[in-house]
């Protein structure tokens, strides 16, 4: 393989979920996208809670 560099290609980001403050509808939403829900056209969005578990050490 010659003139092979190594450079790695980026992945897409995947379309991140939010809720409409609204309507209450869930919006995927891309990257450099504008912010506004897609059914009622409101432009306050909410990031939708992660699944993942989160724990924090208190002193």
């Amino acid at each position: 393989m010659e003139g092979y560099q190594g450079t790695a290609i980026r992945q897409p980001a995947p379309p991140m979920t939010y809720i409409c403050a609204d309507c209450g509808a869930e919006n995927q939403l891309k990257p450099r996208e504008p912010i506004r829900c897609q059914d009622c056209g409101h432009r306050i969005m909410y990031k939708k809670r992660t699944k993942r578990m989160v724990q924090f050490e208190a002193r």
